[in-house]
């Protein structure tokens, strides 16, 4: 039989959330991708908790579907629950969330990516990556077959060298009833790579119908809940499956206490760092001796199952001490537990080791994605995935890398904080990370990206039309609002129930809209004119929101996108990959030393490194003839 060295254009290593987006936008774009991993049945697998989105997480998820992505649409299609987090704060707060049946999740994605006719699968486990000439050509498996390709996205999650845990018991494993990878890291170590070990946990899992909810307090979801994807329409949720909230207490934490010197996480067992922003019980019981209480959250893993996620509980004890603690917990007194937490320690590769567009600085066509790179969550992998997925697909047919500024996406942020500043602990999304927050909101991660994706080849005609129709319609609603004047006998009654200074003469809508504890709604129940507008041009809910925040924010937004744009210019004066920073006798040798490592792409990336001063930026821009 004829041998064909390059069977497939792009080899997809893994098919957690980073994996399957990465097929999926390369398959999209045109490219033949062969998708591998370990076991074909926990393709898109919820690994810890049942849910997407989340502070700044959700803004991701928003942007990963602006991009032609598909976790936000398979989130909608699996949802039981839907939250709009932080309204109480300004719209650059605000951050979707959706509680999702796991099992319906998993199904969609594996439905969604064998609906593409350029993706293969195989269910095998990736030993060794083949080089030739410092560039990636292709794969080898614990079952002995070569495949070839013209790039490979690798997507390890926590299994390259996964251990478990649980009290004194420790396994090899990257997640319960699964195996670890063994052979990459050593084979990446050997070539140049810097690797480094991360650790995560998961809570137990409990049966709902030992659960006591009425010693709890209900976490329903939004009354009138929204969705996560702007393009596939789906009608919002009717039913929604309720969360709850409880508390630990001092006996809870007197219990745990008597496992602690059988804790991998406190005897020193496991040495690996953790997530800052999602401890373990036995970490903030330590961390956090002053407090009395922490908070559970038991939250439904689907429609049809009676398991519970324990969110909060976080754990590596030993599950006699697991279950006795849970047992003290308000509604938890009768608890029949499913499976134990537990911690597993995973190997990662430091990420200053890349590209802005993922590809490795080491070796040409070899891209690294989600965990691999030091992150943590389904959110931050996706988004890594999908311009992993691109960036292949664009690099094999000699197009321009696809890169996303700080001031364009979350996603942005994303990678150059990982390879500008690198991370030795799990890597967690917050909207304090980016400066540009106003700009980047999940309200409008469409009216920012969806044209870049369109212009790849990423999303259809018919969604760009979408996008084009509600940017045209706000212009519209806005234009209305300014032009239209309110009377105060109307408006006046709902500025005192507000505590709002009141009007003695007609004024534009607009100006009314500005004051902070004034609303739209506020300004479509004092004018028949608006409600009139809004009915014969059906003007939707989304657009109405997007006008008020372009009106009320204006200012902010504004200033927000003159800093950008300043700062920006930095990012356009490029450095020659050939420069010779030892040759600068102004530069420190620490300077020196951090610029030759990361070896920064721009002036403006350069800046952003730890440790790099004003000054070392002077002399980079003397040198750039600037």
């Amino acid at each position: 039989m004829e041998h064909n060295p390059y069977k497939y254009d792009i080899i997809i290593v893994g098919a957690g959330h980073s994996g399957n987006e990465a097929a999926h936008a390369a398959a999209t774009l045109g490219s033949k991708v062969l998708l591998i991993t370990m076991n074909l049945e926990t393709i898109g697998q919820m690994s810890c908790n049942p849910a997407i989105g989340g502070i700044a997480k959700g803004q991701i998820v928003r942007e990963v579907d602006a991009l032609g992505g598909c976790t936000a649409e398979i989130t909608d299609k699996s949802s039981i629950q839907f939250k709009m987090l932080n309204t109480s704060k300004g719209p650059a707060m605000w951050s979707p969330r959706a509680q999702c049946d796991k099992n319906l999740f998993k199904e969609y994605w594996r439905n969604k990516l064998e609906s593409n006719k350029n993706i293969d699968f195989r269910q095998d486990l990736v030993s060794e990556i083949i080089i030739q000439k410092n560039k990636v050509i292709g794969i080898k498996t614990q079952m002995g077959k070569e495949i070839y390709a013209s790039a490979v996205v690798l997507n390890n999650g926590t299994f390259l060298n996964g251990k478990l845990h649980i009290g004194k018991s420790n396994f090899v494993g990257g997640r319960m009833g699964e195996n670890s990878a063994k052979g990459l890291t050593k084979q990446l170590m050997d070539i140049g790579f810097k690797s480094g070990r991360m650790k995560t946990g998961t809570p137990p899992r409990v049966d709902g119908r030992s659960l006591d909810f009425s010693k709890m307090e209900e976490q329903p979801g939004d009354e009138n809940p929204d969705k996560f994807s702007y393009f596939k329409d789906r009608s919002s949720l009717s039913k929604q499956l309720s969360c709850y909230i409880t508390y630990t207490n001092k006996n809870t934490h007197e219990i745990l206490k008597h496992g602690f010197e059988d804790s991998p996480v406190l005897n020193g067992t496991i040495e690996s760092l953790g997530p800052r922003y999602c401890p373990s019980i036995e970490d903030k019981i330590t961390r956090f001796a002053h407090r009395e209480r922490h908070q559970i959250f038991a939250e439904p893993e689907g429609w049809n199952t009676a398991e519970y996620y324990v969110n909060g509980f976080s754990s590596s004890l030993a599950e006699d001490i697991q279950l006795a603690g849970l047992k003290t917990i308000p509604g938890f007194k009768n608890v029949k537990m499913f499976r134990p937490g537990y911690a597993v320690e995973y190997d990662f590769f430091h990420p200053t080791q890349l590209k802005h567009s993922l590809e490795t600085k080491l070796i040409e066509n070899l891209y690294f994605s989600g965990q691999i790179n030091g992150t943590t969550g389904y959110e931050e992998a996706a988004g890594q995935g999908l311009i992993a997925g691109i960036n292949a697909h664009r690099k094999i047919n000699k197009l321009s890398e696809f890169i996303l500024s700080r001031n364009e996406a979350y996603i942005g942020v994303l990678i150059d904080d990982l390879i500008t500043k690198g991370t030795n602990e799990p890597y967690r999304m917050f909207t304090s990370r980016a400066e540009f927050r106003i700009l980047l909101r999940q309200d409008n991660a469409d009216l920012r990206l969806s044209e870049k994706a369109y212009n790849i080849g990423m999303i259809s005609k018919q969604m760009i039309s979408k996008v084009q129709n509600k940017k045209f319609e706000t212009k519209q609603m806005i234009s209305f609002i300014k032009k239209l004047s309110i009377d105060p006998e109307l408006i006046n009654p709902i500025l005192e129930n507000k505590k709002s200074s009141l009007l003695k003469q007609k004024v534009k809508a607009n100006t009314i809209l500005s004051r902070p504890n004034i609303n739209i709604k506020d300004i479509i129940s004092s004018s028949k004119k608006l409600k009139d507008y809004i009915l014969q041009e059906n003007i939707n809910s989304e657009i109405l929101e997007q006008a008020e925040i372009l009106i009320k924010y204006s200012g902010y937004i504004s200033r927000e996108k003159d800093v950008a744009e300043k700062i920006s210019r930095l990012e356009q004066v490029k450095i020659n990959k050939c420069i010779d920073y030892d040759s600068f006798p102004s530069l420190s040798n620490e300077s020196k030393e951090k610029l030759k490592s990361i070896q920064p792409q721009t002036v403006g990336q350069a800046s952003r490194i730890s440790g790099i001063k004003p000054s070392d930026i002077s002399v980079l821009l003397v040198y750039l003839g600037r």
